[in-house]
């Protein structure tokens, strides 16, 4: 990606006064050269930080001591600017945090395009970016607070000691969590009442002659909205220069991928072959298989039959946890020949597409199993399909009818519901993992079916092959796992996260596009 200038002198370079800065509104656009590596490393860990944000965001408190704590390790993980107050900022000139504070404003501006083409994705981008930009703005010391809405057009003085005095009484009557006591340990800021409207909506300032004096503790209020207004204004006027952007070869694919890309482990058929059988597919559906996948195998059972989106969703799905081009032939041959499709049809109109999915047709392209990202973002279901994903494309009560259907208890429906109403859909399925599995807390952040099928293997047999769970499973049926086994498998589930970790960060610039494969 190449934008004129360099960055090795500082004093010469344009972006030092802006990199200066603990925080800010992103509203100047990066001017400088970067490479393509560098535009994929960046993308891919700004879109890791995002999705930890969003992931804590539902698990946690906001900005409560687990939430900042966990998000503080991303932060430096990640190599991106964090806890920056006033004695930092003296020491900040080196290349280190200027380098993280360069990384986040260019990672920022890349998301920008990639996620400026829909709807959905605006909406989800500005969710997270707010909520990144409320933990870094409730950071920063006062006087960088101060002097970050100066910089930013808003003019909003903290009001004098003798002042705060004076209107003791109307600021502890008219303020949420403000008492006599603490009224003159926190600064109170004096804001035209127009800025505040959902403050003053709320009646939670005092309003005095056309100003309000807000707290401390909510002057983010307004920052936020305003950030969002303006964020939101610029992915509207970056969607209309996409067209430009979209000519150049080599970033057109890199943004697709990027908005509809997931994060974590390629499920290919190369790790995988024969480690399961035509008749294991049964009864893994309905214990490991994700609602997507078992949705799309009761529905293949029931009708015999499933359009394109839906083979395509739950064949590559199939061949991700270990079907054969041999087994998957004589997989959709055996089913669709029990409905209205005789054996010689199959072959002449079906068969071609079983083959073309494992890269023995067309193209010759090995298709990887679609992420949750590409499912929940790509190729809506319309009237009579059945691929998607339930969580996002379903009535909601017909996925309340679908979890009672499963055995899903009320209060953990009710959970699941919620996160769908606040489209959290990847949380909404990771909780439905929690409770069908009965495990209070997964170690992962859940961004892919095979994904799901895979740790589901790992909590159901504590690790084991699946085979060897399948046949011990079928000596004895009727015994659950214990707590201990349980224990065992989230504790190895967790070690294992942390070496991919950090096997992805040193491998990240080698091979990129084992994150944007062609899924």
């Amino acid at each position: 990606m190449e934008f004129p200038g360099r960055r090795n002198k500082f004093a010469q370079n344009p972006q030092t006064e802006l990199y200066g800065q603990p925080l800010h509104f992103y509203g100047q656009p990066p001017l400088e050269n970067i490479s393509l590596t560098e535009f994929e490393t960046f993308a891919v860990e700004r879109l890791k930080l995002l999705k930890t944000v969003e992931n804590l965001g539902v698990s946690y408190v906001k900005l409560s001591d687990q939430y900042i704590k966990k998000l503080d390790i991303e932060f430096k993980n990640l190599n991106f600017p964090y806890r920056a107050d006033a004695d930092d900022r003296k020491s900040q000139s080196g290349p280190s945090e200027y380098e993280k504070r360069r990384k986040d404003h260019i990672s920022h501006f890349i998301l920008r395009l990639a996620y400026c083409q829909t709807e959905d994705l605006r909406r989800w981008f500005i969710q997270q970016e707010v909520d990144l930009f409320r933990y870094r703005f409730n950071d920063l010391h006062p006087k960088l607070k101060l002097e970050f809405l100066h910089k930013n057009n808003l003019q909003y003085d903290a009001i004098t000691v003798e002042e705060k005095r004076m209107l003791q009484d109307k600021l502890v009557n008219s303020s949420y969590g403000v008492s006599g006591i603490t009224v003159e340990d926190q600064d109170f800021y004096k804001v035209p009442f127009q800025d505040a409207l959902d403050l003053v909506r709320t009646r939670k300032v005092y309003l005095k002659a056309g100003y309000v004096y807000v707290p401390h503790q909510d002057i983010v209020t307004i920052v936020l909205n305003d950030f969002r207004t303006r964020l939101s204004k610029a992915l509207a006027l970056t969607a209309r220069s996409l067209p430009a952007v979209h000519s150049d070869e080599r970033l057109q694919p890199l943004l697709n991928h990027l908005s509809n890309s997931y994060l974590g482990q390629d499920y290919s058929i190369q790790k995988n072959v024969g480690k399961i059988s035509l008749e294991q597919i049964d009864p893994l559906s309905g214990k490991s298989f994700p609602l997507c996948m078992r949705q799309l195998h009761q529905a293949l059972r029931d009708n015999h039959h499933l359009r394109h989106g839906g083979r395509m969703q739950y064949g590559l799905f199939l061949k991700g946890i270990g079907l054969s081009l041999e087994q998957a032939l004589q997989f959709w041959r055996s089913e669709f020949t029990r409905g209205k499709v005789d054996a010689d049809k199959f072959d002449k109109a079906y068969a071609y597409s079983v083959r073309h999915m494992f890269g023995k047709e067309g193209k010759r392209t090995d298709y990887t199993p679609y992420s949750c990202m590409k499912v929940i973002l790509s190729n809506p279901p319309s009237q009579g399909d059945h691929h998607g994903c339930p969580f996002r494309h379903s009535d909601h009560e017909l996925l309340k009818q679908k979890l009672q259907s499963y055995k899903v208890s009320p209060s953990g429906i009710n959970q699941i519901l919620e996160l769908v109403k606040g489209m959290h859909y990847q949380l909404a399925c990771q909780k439905y993992f929690e409770l069908t599995h009965n495990v209070e807390d997964v170690n992962f952040s859940l961004s892919h079916p095979n994904q799901y099928f895979v740790e589901s293997q790992k909590v159901l047999g504590g690790g084991k092959d699946i085979k060897r769970e399948m046949d011990t499973s079928q000596r004895s049926q009727g015994n659950n796992n214990s707590a201990a086994r349980n224990s065992a498998a989230i504790r190895e589930k967790t070690v294992a996260a942390n070496t991919n970790a950090s096997q992805d960060s040193a491998e990240m610039t080698e091979d990129l596009d084992s994150y944007f494969h062609d899924a």
